[in-house]
Protein backbone atom coordinates (compact mmCIF):
# COMPACT_ATOMS: atom_id res chain seq x y z
CA UNK A 1 0.00 0.00 0.00
CA UNK A 2 1.51 3.46 -1.27
CA UNK A 3 1.67 5.82 1.68
CA UNK A 4 0.03 8.90 -0.83
CA UNK A 5 -1.51 7.25 -3.44
CA UNK A 6 -5.14 8.45 -3.44
CA UNK A 7 -6.67 4.96 -3.53
CA UNK A 8 -5.27 3.21 -1.20
CA UNK A 9 -5.76 6.54 1.55
CA UNK A 10 -9.20 6.09 0.59
CA UNK A 11 -9.21 2.71 1.44
CA UNK A 12 -8.13 3.54 4.44
CA UNK A 13 -10.30 6.58 5.32
CA UNK A 14 -13.34 4.28 5.15
CA UNK A 15 -11.68 1.33 7.43
CA UNK A 16 -9.73 3.13 9.97
CA UNK A 17 -10.43 5.69 12.64
CA UNK A 18 -8.61 8.45 13.28
CA UNK A 19 -7.19 10.95 15.84
CA UNK A 20 -7.98 13.78 14.23
CA UNK A 21 -9.15 14.78 10.51
CA UNK A 22 -8.60 17.86 8.62
CA UNK A 23 -10.64 19.42 6.07
CA UNK A 24 -8.43 21.55 3.75
CA UNK A 25 -5.47 20.50 1.88
CA UNK A 26 -4.04 24.24 1.47
CA UNK A 27 -0.61 25.07 3.43
CA UNK A 28 -2.44 25.45 6.69
CA UNK A 29 -4.14 22.21 6.50
CA UNK A 30 -1.48 20.42 5.27
CA UNK A 31 0.93 22.25 8.24
CA UNK A 32 -1.80 20.76 10.61
CA UNK A 33 -1.31 17.50 9.25
CA UNK A 34 2.25 17.22 10.11
CA UNK A 35 1.99 18.44 13.00
CA UNK A 36 -0.31 16.93 14.55
CA UNK A 37 1.41 13.45 12.75
CA UNK A 38 4.65 14.14 13.75
CA UNK A 39 3.20 14.33 17.57
CA UNK A 40 2.08 10.93 17.36
CA UNK A 41 -1.45 11.38 16.67
CA UNK A 42 -3.63 9.43 14.17
CA UNK A 43 -4.29 11.47 11.04
CA UNK A 44 -6.52 12.45 7.97
CA UNK A 45 -6.94 14.83 5.70
CA UNK A 46 -9.26 15.46 2.85
CA UNK A 47 -9.10 18.15 0.30
CA UNK A 48 -12.35 19.12 -1.98
CA UNK A 49 -9.87 19.94 -4.94
CA UNK A 50 -6.70 19.61 -5.23
CA UNK A 51 -3.77 20.32 -2.82
CA UNK A 52 -2.71 23.93 -2.82
CA UNK A 53 -5.55 24.65 -5.60
CA UNK A 54 -6.64 27.75 -3.59
CA UNK A 55 -4.95 30.25 -2.24
CA UNK A 56 -1.55 28.33 -1.50
CA UNK A 57 -0.65 28.28 -4.98
CA UNK A 58 -1.32 31.65 -6.11
CA UNK A 59 0.68 33.79 -3.49
CA UNK A 60 3.02 36.17 -3.95
CA UNK A 61 5.36 33.42 -3.18
CA UNK A 62 6.74 35.29 -0.43
CA UNK A 63 8.59 33.61 2.83
CA UNK A 64 8.96 37.54 4.41
CA UNK A 65 8.46 39.37 7.75
CA UNK A 66 6.32 41.77 5.91
CA UNK A 67 7.93 45.02 6.16
CA UNK A 68 4.53 47.48 5.71
CA UNK A 69 3.31 45.37 8.61
CA UNK A 70 5.93 47.96 10.86
CA UNK A 71 3.48 50.75 9.40
CA UNK A 72 0.39 49.47 10.90
CA UNK A 73 2.53 48.92 14.06
CA UNK A 74 2.34 45.43 13.84
CA UNK A 75 5.67 44.78 15.51
CA UNK A 76 4.86 41.30 17.01
CA UNK A 77 3.53 40.22 13.90
CA UNK A 78 6.80 41.10 11.76
CA UNK A 79 8.97 39.60 14.81
CA UNK A 80 6.88 35.90 14.49
CA UNK A 81 6.94 36.26 10.52
CA UNK A 82 10.85 36.43 10.63
CA UNK A 83 11.23 34.14 13.38
CA UNK A 84 9.03 31.52 10.70
CA UNK A 85 10.70 32.34 8.11
CA UNK A 86 14.16 31.15 9.67
CA UNK A 87 12.50 28.05 10.52
CA UNK A 88 11.36 27.28 7.03
CA UNK A 89 15.27 28.17 5.51
CA UNK A 90 16.91 25.91 7.94
CA UNK A 91 13.64 23.29 7.05
CA UNK A 92 13.45 23.12 3.83
CA UNK A 93 16.43 25.09 1.98
CA UNK A 94 15.40 23.43 -0.94
CA UNK A 95 12.32 25.04 -0.96
CA UNK A 96 12.70 28.01 0.48
CA UNK A 97 15.82 30.70 -0.53
CA UNK A 98 16.87 34.15 0.47
CA UNK A 99 16.04 36.57 -1.48
CA UNK A 100 17.58 40.22 -1.91
CA UNK A 101 14.96 43.49 -2.42
CA UNK A 102 15.44 46.40 -3.66
CA UNK A 103 13.20 49.65 -2.58
CA UNK A 104 13.96 52.78 -5.16
CA UNK A 105 13.75 56.31 -4.28
CA UNK A 106 12.69 58.21 -6.30
CA UNK A 107 12.48 62.44 -5.78
CA UNK A 108 13.03 65.90 -7.95
CA UNK A 109 16.40 67.06 -8.85
CA UNK A 110 18.60 63.85 -7.57
CA UNK A 111 17.14 65.02 -4.55
CA UNK A 112 15.05 62.26 -1.83
CA UNK A 113 12.88 63.97 0.38
CA UNK A 114 14.28 63.54 3.50
CA UNK A 115 11.71 62.01 5.55
CA UNK A 116 10.53 59.27 2.77
CA UNK A 117 14.53 58.63 3.61
CA UNK A 118 14.05 58.23 6.62
CA UNK A 119 10.52 56.44 7.11
CA UNK A 120 12.55 53.72 5.14
CA UNK A 121 15.66 53.92 6.77
CA UNK A 122 14.01 53.53 10.14
CA UNK A 123 11.51 50.70 9.15
CA UNK A 124 14.85 48.55 7.83
CA UNK A 125 16.17 49.05 10.97
CA UNK A 126 13.43 48.01 12.64
CA UNK A 127 13.17 44.90 9.83
CA UNK A 128 16.41 44.14 11.33
CA UNK A 129 16.40 43.85 14.92
CA UNK A 130 13.10 42.28 14.81
CA UNK A 131 14.81 39.30 13.68
CA UNK A 132 15.64 40.34 9.72
CA UNK A 133 19.34 39.72 10.73
CA UNK A 134 18.89 36.53 11.70
CA UNK A 135 19.42 35.97 7.80
CA UNK A 136 23.05 36.86 8.02
CA UNK A 137 22.53 40.42 6.24
CA UNK A 138 21.35 43.94 6.78
CA UNK A 139 19.49 46.33 4.95
CA UNK A 140 22.09 48.83 3.46
CA UNK A 141 21.82 51.95 1.25
CA UNK A 142 22.89 51.80 -2.58
CA UNK A 143 23.70 54.48 -4.77
CA UNK A 144 21.61 55.15 -7.84
CA UNK A 145 23.73 53.05 -10.10
CA UNK A 146 23.51 50.33 -7.96
CA UNK A 147 20.13 50.15 -8.05
CA UNK A 148 19.91 50.85 -12.11
CA UNK A 149 22.61 47.66 -12.09
CA UNK A 150 19.63 45.56 -10.34
CA UNK A 151 16.87 47.04 -12.07
CA UNK A 152 17.88 48.59 -15.15
CA UNK A 153 14.80 50.31 -16.58
CA UNK A 154 14.05 52.05 -13.59
CA UNK A 155 13.01 55.99 -14.43
CA UNK A 156 16.47 57.81 -14.36
CA UNK A 157 14.80 61.12 -14.29
CA UNK A 158 13.28 60.25 -11.22
CA UNK A 159 15.74 57.98 -9.40
CA UNK A 160 17.72 59.31 -6.51
CA UNK A 161 19.55 56.16 -4.94
CA UNK A 162 17.70 53.09 -3.09
CA UNK A 163 17.78 50.40 -0.14
CA UNK A 164 18.77 46.69 -0.50
CA UNK A 165 17.22 44.57 2.14
CA UNK A 166 16.66 40.54 2.61
CA UNK A 167 14.03 38.46 3.01
CA UNK A 168 13.26 34.89 0.98
CA UNK A 169 11.20 33.29 -1.49
CA UNK A 170 9.41 29.61 -2.15
CA UNK A 171 6.93 27.73 -4.56
CA UNK A 172 3.75 28.30 -2.35
CA UNK A 173 2.21 25.11 -3.97
CA UNK A 174 5.46 22.22 -4.08
CA UNK A 175 5.81 23.60 -0.47
CA UNK A 176 2.20 22.90 0.32
CA UNK A 177 2.84 19.65 -1.13
CA UNK A 178 5.86 19.10 0.24
CA UNK A 179 4.29 19.33 3.48
CA UNK A 180 1.41 16.57 2.58
CA UNK A 181 3.76 14.09 1.84
CA UNK A 182 6.18 14.57 4.80
CA UNK A 183 3.39 14.16 6.97
CA UNK A 184 2.20 10.92 4.73
CA UNK A 185 5.40 9.32 3.93
CA UNK A 186 7.48 9.47 7.23
CA UNK A 187 4.80 10.26 9.87
CA UNK A 188 1.90 8.14 8.60
CA UNK A 189 -0.45 10.78 8.06
CA UNK A 190 -3.32 9.84 5.13
CA UNK A 191 -4.22 12.51 3.03
CA UNK A 192 -6.67 12.57 0.14
CA UNK A 193 -7.27 15.27 -2.80
CA UNK A 194 -10.56 15.40 -4.43
CA UNK A 195 -12.73 14.02 -1.69
CA UNK A 196 -15.12 17.24 -0.52
CA UNK A 197 -16.65 16.70 2.54
CA UNK A 198 -20.90 16.52 2.48
CA UNK A 199 -21.37 16.94 6.19
CA UNK A 200 -20.09 16.61 9.37
CA UNK A 201 -21.23 13.59 12.23
CA UNK A 202 -21.89 13.70 15.71
CA UNK A 203 -22.15 11.88 18.66
CA UNK A 204 -24.85 10.77 21.09
CA UNK A 205 -23.44 14.20 22.83
CA UNK A 206 -23.73 16.00 19.64
CA UNK A 207 -19.73 16.42 19.74
CA UNK A 208 -17.95 16.59 16.09
CA UNK A 209 -16.90 12.91 15.21
CA UNK A 210 -16.12 13.00 11.44
CA UNK A 211 -17.48 13.63 8.57
CA UNK A 212 -18.80 12.22 5.04
CA UNK A 213 -17.10 12.22 2.60
CA UNK A 214 -17.78 11.87 -1.56
CA UNK A 215 -14.61 11.28 -3.85
CA UNK A 216 -14.41 12.53 -7.08
CA UNK A 217 -14.99 11.49 -9.72
CA UNK A 218 -16.96 8.56 -8.53
CA UNK A 219 -19.05 6.94 -11.19
CA UNK A 220 -21.91 5.49 -8.68
CA UNK A 221 -20.85 8.82 -6.22
CA UNK A 222 -19.74 6.85 -3.28
CA UNK A 223 -19.97 8.37 -0.16
CA UNK A 224 -18.40 7.25 3.01
CA UNK A 225 -17.97 8.40 6.93
CA UNK A 226 -14.56 9.08 8.38
CA UNK A 227 -14.38 8.28 11.96
CA UNK A 228 -12.18 10.92 13.98
CA UNK A 229 -12.07 11.94 17.50
CA UNK A 230 -11.17 15.45 16.53
CA UNK A 231 -12.24 17.45 13.76
CA UNK A 232 -10.33 20.79 12.24
CA UNK A 233 -11.40 23.51 9.83
CA UNK A 234 -8.56 24.50 8.09
CA UNK A 235 -10.28 25.56 4.51
CA UNK A 236 -9.12 29.25 4.54
CA UNK A 237 -11.39 31.28 2.56
CA UNK A 238 -14.01 28.53 2.86
CA UNK A 239 -13.88 27.98 6.60
CA UNK A 240 -17.58 29.92 7.53
CA UNK A 241 -18.76 27.16 4.63
CA UNK A 242 -17.36 24.40 6.94
CA UNK A 243 -18.09 26.35 9.81
CA UNK A 244 -22.01 26.42 8.70
CA UNK A 245 -22.03 22.65 8.60
CA UNK A 246 -20.78 22.47 11.90
CA UNK A 247 -22.80 25.59 13.60
CA UNK A 248 -26.02 25.51 11.44
CA UNK A 249 -25.62 29.63 10.25
CA UNK A 250 -22.96 31.41 8.14
CA UNK A 251 -20.76 33.26 10.45
CA UNK A 252 -18.63 36.02 7.75
CA UNK A 253 -16.21 35.72 9.94
CA UNK A 254 -13.79 35.98 6.34
CA UNK A 255 -13.30 38.83 4.43
CA UNK A 256 -11.29 37.58 1.09
CA UNK A 257 -9.43 39.61 -0.54
CA UNK A 258 -8.21 39.21 -4.32
CA UNK A 259 -5.19 39.12 -5.31
CA UNK A 260 -3.47 38.93 -8.64
CA UNK A 261 -0.08 38.81 -10.35
CA UNK A 262 0.99 38.62 -14.14
CA UNK A 263 4.17 37.07 -15.53
CA UNK A 264 6.25 39.33 -18.40
CA UNK A 265 9.45 38.39 -20.17
CA UNK A 266 12.62 39.44 -18.39
CA UNK A 267 13.62 41.09 -21.24
CA UNK A 268 10.86 43.52 -20.69
CA UNK A 269 11.57 44.17 -17.15
CA UNK A 270 15.15 42.93 -16.40
CA UNK A 271 15.84 42.66 -12.65
CA UNK A 272 18.16 40.27 -11.29
CA UNK A 273 16.61 40.67 -7.72
CA UNK A 274 13.17 41.65 -6.58
CA UNK A 275 11.80 44.71 -6.16
CA UNK A 276 9.49 46.70 -4.22
CA UNK A 277 8.28 49.77 -6.40
CA UNK A 278 5.30 51.96 -5.23
CA UNK A 279 1.53 52.87 -6.60
CA UNK A 280 1.15 56.69 -5.46
CA UNK A 281 -2.30 56.19 -6.17
CA UNK A 282 -3.31 53.22 -3.78
CA UNK A 283 -0.35 54.12 -1.33
CA UNK A 284 0.98 50.65 -1.19
CA UNK A 285 3.38 48.71 -2.72
CA UNK A 286 3.86 45.72 -5.54
CA UNK A 287 6.79 43.29 -5.90
CA UNK A 288 8.41 42.99 -8.82
CA UNK A 289 10.04 39.33 -8.98
CA UNK A 290 12.47 37.45 -11.09
CA UNK A 291 11.17 33.77 -11.67
CA UNK A 292 13.82 31.20 -10.71
CA UNK A 293 15.67 29.35 -13.88
CA UNK A 294 13.40 31.13 -16.32
CA UNK A 295 13.52 34.14 -18.66
CA UNK A 296 10.65 35.85 -16.60
CA UNK A 297 9.53 38.21 -13.84
CA UNK A 298 6.22 38.68 -12.41
CA UNK A 299 4.31 41.44 -10.81
CA UNK A 300 1.97 41.48 -7.53
CA UNK A 301 -0.15 41.81 -5.51
CA UNK A 302 -3.26 43.79 -6.01
CA UNK A 303 -5.10 43.60 -2.95
CA UNK A 304 -9.31 44.32 -3.57
CA UNK A 305 -12.09 43.51 -1.66
CA UNK A 306 -13.89 40.02 -3.10
CA UNK A 307 -17.61 39.54 -3.41
CA UNK A 308 -17.46 36.65 -6.10
CA UNK A 309 -17.35 33.44 -5.71
CA UNK A 310 -14.94 31.51 -4.48
CA UNK A 311 -14.01 28.91 -6.65
CA UNK A 312 -11.84 30.47 -9.26
CA UNK A 313 -11.56 34.07 -9.05
CA UNK A 314 -11.29 35.63 -12.63
CA UNK A 315 -8.23 38.25 -13.28
CA UNK A 316 -9.93 41.30 -14.87
CA UNK A 317 -8.38 43.54 -17.54
CA UNK A 318 -8.05 46.51 -14.75
CA UNK A 319 -6.34 43.82 -12.64
CA UNK A 320 -3.71 43.81 -15.70
CA UNK A 321 -3.84 47.19 -16.39
CA UNK A 322 -3.25 48.22 -12.47
CA UNK A 323 0.20 46.10 -12.26
CA UNK A 324 1.67 46.89 -15.44
CA UNK A 325 0.88 50.70 -14.56
CA UNK A 326 2.30 50.32 -11.40
CA UNK A 327 5.51 49.41 -13.34
CA UNK A 328 5.44 51.51 -16.41
CA UNK A 329 5.28 54.67 -13.37
CA UNK A 330 8.49 53.99 -12.40
CA UNK A 331 10.27 52.33 -15.25
CA UNK A 332 10.80 53.02 -19.40
CA UNK A 333 9.78 49.28 -20.10
CA UNK A 334 6.19 50.35 -21.31
CA UNK A 335 4.74 47.39 -20.58
CA UNK A 336 1.24 46.64 -22.17
CA UNK A 337 -0.76 43.67 -22.16
CA UNK A 338 0.48 41.86 -24.84
CA UNK A 339 3.88 41.38 -22.66
CA UNK A 340 2.13 39.19 -20.47
CA UNK A 341 2.58 35.69 -20.73
CA UNK A 342 0.63 34.15 -17.55
CA UNK A 343 -1.14 35.62 -14.88
CA UNK A 344 -2.75 34.20 -11.46
CA UNK A 345 -5.49 35.30 -9.09
CA UNK A 346 -6.02 33.98 -5.42
CA UNK A 347 -8.25 34.75 -2.78
CA UNK A 348 -6.52 35.95 1.13
CA UNK A 349 -8.78 34.36 3.82
CA UNK A 350 -8.76 37.33 6.17
CA UNK A 351 -10.38 37.91 9.32
CA UNK A 352 -13.60 40.11 9.21
CA UNK A 353 -13.01 42.90 11.47
CA UNK A 354 -15.18 43.49 14.51
CA UNK A 355 -16.91 47.08 14.38
CA UNK A 356 -17.38 48.27 18.38
CA UNK A 357 -17.95 52.02 17.38
CA UNK A 358 -14.92 52.55 15.31
CA UNK A 359 -14.18 52.88 12.02
CA UNK A 360 -13.10 50.06 9.87
CA UNK A 361 -11.03 50.15 7.24
CA UNK A 362 -12.98 49.52 3.65
CA UNK A 363 -9.32 49.07 2.27
CA UNK A 364 -8.30 44.69 2.42
CA UNK A 365 -4.67 45.80 2.45
CA UNK A 366 -4.94 47.38 5.63
CA UNK A 367 -6.49 44.52 7.68
CA UNK A 368 -4.35 42.35 9.56
CA UNK A 369 -2.94 39.06 8.69
CA UNK A 370 -3.01 37.37 12.12
CA UNK A 371 -4.96 34.04 12.80
CA UNK A 372 -6.92 32.76 14.97
CA UNK A 373 -7.79 29.30 16.40
CA UNK A 374 -11.25 28.75 18.17
CA UNK A 375 -13.73 25.50 19.18
CA UNK A 376 -16.96 25.31 18.62
CA UNK A 377 -19.36 24.05 21.05
CA UNK A 378 -19.54 20.75 18.97
CA UNK A 379 -15.55 20.45 18.84
CA UNK A 380 -14.75 21.68 15.99
CA UNK A 381 -11.34 23.57 15.61
CA UNK A 382 -11.20 26.55 13.20
CA UNK A 383 -8.08 28.44 12.41
CA UNK A 384 -8.64 31.16 9.72
CA UNK A 385 -6.52 33.92 9.01
CA UNK A 386 -2.56 34.12 9.15
CA UNK A 387 -0.61 33.96 5.74
CA UNK A 388 2.28 31.52 4.10
CA UNK A 389 4.52 32.55 5.82
CA UNK A 390 3.06 31.53 9.30
CA UNK A 391 1.22 28.20 7.95
CA UNK A 392 3.58 26.45 11.22
CA UNK A 393 2.57 28.41 13.94
CA UNK A 394 -0.62 28.52 12.96
CA UNK A 395 -0.33 24.57 12.69
CA UNK A 396 1.08 24.40 15.93
CA UNK A 397 -1.78 26.74 17.59
CA UNK A 398 -4.44 24.44 15.95
CA UNK A 399 -2.90 20.88 17.26
CA UNK A 400 -2.34 22.72 20.62
CA UNK A 401 -6.08 23.44 20.28
CA UNK A 402 -7.05 19.80 19.52
CA UNK A 403 -4.71 17.85 22.28
CA UNK A 404 -5.99 19.97 24.77
CA UNK A 405 -9.43 18.90 23.43
CA UNK A 406 -8.71 15.18 23.65
CA UNK A 407 -7.59 15.23 26.54
CA UNK A 408 -4.23 14.27 25.49
CA UNK A 409 -1.20 14.85 28.54
CA UNK A 410 0.37 18.09 26.92
CA UNK A 411 4.18 17.35 27.43
CA UNK A 412 3.99 13.91 25.71
CA UNK A 413 2.48 15.63 22.48
CA UNK A 414 4.91 18.43 22.30
CA UNK A 415 4.98 20.29 18.50
CA UNK A 416 7.93 19.13 17.10
CA UNK A 417 7.88 21.29 13.76
CA UNK A 418 10.22 23.75 15.08
CA UNK A 419 13.14 22.03 13.89
CA UNK A 420 11.38 18.54 11.58
CA UNK A 421 12.90 18.74 7.99
CA UNK A 422 10.72 18.66 5.39
CA UNK A 423 11.69 15.51 2.57
CA UNK A 424 13.96 16.44 0.35
CA UNK A 425 15.62 18.26 2.93
CA UNK A 426 16.23 15.00 5.27
CA UNK A 427 18.98 12.23 5.57
CA UNK A 428 16.13 9.23 4.92
CA UNK A 429 16.03 10.04 1.18
CA UNK A 430 18.95 9.50 -1.14
CA UNK A 431 21.29 12.14 -2.24
CA UNK A 432 21.22 13.71 -5.52
CA UNK A 433 23.22 11.75 -8.20
CA UNK A 434 25.72 13.89 -10.25
CA UNK A 435 23.66 13.83 -13.15
CA UNK A 436 21.12 16.12 -10.74
CA UNK A 437 23.62 18.72 -11.43
CA UNK A 438 23.34 19.38 -15.09
CA UNK A 439 19.13 19.86 -13.80
CA UNK A 440 19.82 22.40 -11.03
CA UNK A 441 15.81 23.19 -10.86
CA UNK A 442 15.19 19.89 -10.11
CA UNK A 443 17.30 20.47 -6.78
CA UNK A 444 15.04 23.47 -6.22
CA UNK A 445 11.99 21.87 -6.59
CA UNK A 446 12.63 18.26 -4.91
CA UNK A 447 16.30 18.49 -2.88
CA UNK A 448 17.13 15.32 -2.22
CA UNK A 449 14.78 13.51 -4.05
CA UNK A 450 16.00 14.82 -7.59
CA UNK A 451 17.59 11.38 -7.95
CA UNK A 452 14.61 9.40 -7.54
CA UNK A 453 12.94 12.03 -10.66
CA UNK A 454 15.89 11.14 -12.65
CA UNK A 455 15.38 7.99 -12.23
CA UNK A 456 12.77 7.40 -14.05
CA UNK A 457 14.69 8.47 -17.47
CA UNK A 458 16.53 5.17 -17.07
CA UNK A 459 16.63 4.15 -20.36
CA UNK A 460 14.01 7.01 -21.69
CA UNK A 461 16.71 9.84 -21.79
CA UNK A 462 13.82 11.72 -23.92
CA UNK A 463 12.52 12.18 -20.75
CA UNK A 464 14.78 14.84 -19.66
CA UNK A 465 14.17 16.80 -22.66
CA UNK A 466 11.77 20.16 -21.66
CA UNK A 467 7.91 19.15 -22.11
CA UNK A 468 6.91 22.98 -22.37
CA UNK A 469 8.87 25.37 -24.85
CA UNK A 470 10.93 28.18 -22.76
CA UNK A 471 10.40 26.44 -19.27
CA UNK A 472 13.02 23.78 -18.08
CA UNK A 473 10.20 21.19 -16.59
CA UNK A 474 11.00 17.41 -17.89
CA UNK A 475 9.01 14.56 -18.96
CA UNK A 476 10.47 12.85 -15.93
CA UNK A 477 8.80 15.59 -13.93
CA UNK A 478 5.15 14.72 -15.06
CA UNK A 479 5.44 11.06 -14.58
CA UNK A 480 6.64 11.74 -11.38
CA UNK A 481 3.87 14.28 -10.35
CA UNK A 482 1.24 11.17 -11.05
CA UNK A 483 3.46 8.38 -9.65
CA UNK A 484 4.48 10.16 -6.45
CA UNK A 485 2.59 13.31 -5.99
CA UNK A 486 -1.32 12.86 -6.29
CA UNK A 487 -2.00 14.73 -8.88
CA UNK A 488 -5.28 13.59 -10.91
CA UNK A 489 -5.28 15.72 -13.56
CA UNK A 490 -3.55 17.41 -16.38
CA UNK A 491 -4.52 21.15 -14.24
CA UNK A 492 -2.99 19.41 -11.41
CA UNK A 493 0.21 18.33 -13.59
CA UNK A 494 0.95 21.76 -15.53
CA UNK A 495 -0.26 24.43 -12.86
CA UNK A 496 0.73 23.32 -9.57
CA UNK A 497 3.25 20.38 -9.46
CA UNK A 498 5.10 22.40 -12.04
CA UNK A 499 4.09 26.02 -12.55
CA UNK A 500 4.41 26.07 -16.22
CA UNK A 501 0.43 27.31 -17.29
CA UNK A 502 0.84 30.54 -14.68
CA UNK A 503 4.80 31.43 -16.10
CA UNK A 504 4.08 31.05 -20.44
CA UNK A 505 0.39 30.04 -20.80
CA UNK A 506 0.61 29.85 -24.81
CA UNK A 507 3.35 27.55 -24.84
CA UNK A 508 2.02 25.18 -22.12
CA UNK A 509 -1.66 25.28 -24.07
CA UNK A 510 0.05 23.96 -26.65
CA UNK A 511 1.90 21.18 -24.94
CA UNK A 512 -1.29 20.29 -23.43
CA UNK A 513 -1.75 17.33 -25.76
CA UNK A 514 1.48 15.97 -25.52
CA UNK A 515 1.74 16.29 -21.66
CA UNK A 516 -1.32 14.48 -21.57
CA UNK A 517 -0.10 11.63 -23.56
CA UNK A 518 3.07 11.85 -21.78
CA UNK A 519 1.10 10.70 -18.52
CA UNK A 520 -1.65 9.03 -20.09
CA UNK A 521 -0.44 5.08 -19.08
CA UNK A 522 0.32 6.14 -15.08
CA UNK A 523 -3.54 7.91 -15.23
CA UNK A 524 -5.12 4.56 -16.60
CA UNK A 525 -6.40 6.85 -19.37
CA UNK A 526 -7.26 5.76 -23.41
CA UNK A 527 -6.59 8.32 -26.37
CA UNK A 528 -10.02 9.68 -26.26
CA UNK A 529 -9.60 10.37 -22.11
CA UNK A 530 -5.79 11.85 -22.75
CA UNK A 531 -7.62 14.17 -25.67
CA UNK A 532 -10.81 15.62 -23.34
CA UNK A 533 -8.31 16.26 -20.63
CA UNK A 534 -5.72 18.25 -22.93
CA UNK A 535 -9.35 19.98 -24.20
CA UNK A 536 -10.75 20.81 -21.05
CA UNK A 537 -7.09 22.40 -19.76
CA UNK A 538 -7.09 24.53 -22.96
CA UNK A 539 -10.65 25.67 -22.94
CA UNK A 540 -10.04 26.69 -19.44
CA UNK A 541 -7.29 28.26 -19.47
CA UNK A 542 -8.41 30.09 -22.76
CA UNK A 543 -11.25 31.50 -20.80
CA UNK A 544 -8.67 32.68 -18.18
CA UNK A 545 -7.02 34.65 -20.39
CA UNK A 546 -10.03 36.30 -22.08
CA UNK A 547 -11.39 37.38 -19.24
CA UNK A 548 -8.27 39.32 -18.29
CA UNK A 549 -8.49 41.02 -21.80
CA UNK A 550 -5.39 39.45 -23.07
CA UNK A 551 -5.35 38.25 -26.78
CA UNK A 552 -5.08 35.08 -28.24
CA UNK A 553 -3.06 34.05 -31.23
Amino acid sequence: MHPFRREDSLRRLAQEEFDVLIIGGGVTGAGVALDSASRGLKTALVEQGDFASGTSSKSSKMIHGGLRYLQQREFRLVYENLAERQRLLNNAPHLVSPLPFLIPLFGRDGVVSKTLARSYSTALWLYDITGGLRIGSRHKRVTKDEALAHLPTLNTDRLVAGFLYFDARADDARLTLTLARTAALEHGAVMANYTPVVRLTTDARGIANGAVVRPVPSDDATEFTIRARAVVNATGVWADDVRALDEGTHPHSIRPAKGVHVTVPADRLPCDIAAVIPVPKDRRSIFVVPWPGTDLVYLGTTDTDYKGPLQDPSCTPEDVDYLLEAANNVTTSHLTRADVTGLWAGLRPLLAPHKKGGHVSERTSDLSRRHTVRTSAQGVVTVTGGKLTTYRKMAEDTVDAVVRQLGEPPKSRRCMTKSLRLIGATTKTRDPVAQAQRHAHLVGRYGTESAAVLALSDGRPELLDPVVAGLPYTGAELIYAVREEMAQTLDDVLARRTRAVIQRAQPTMAAALDAANLIADDMGWNDQQSADQAAQFVESRQKELLTAGLDLP
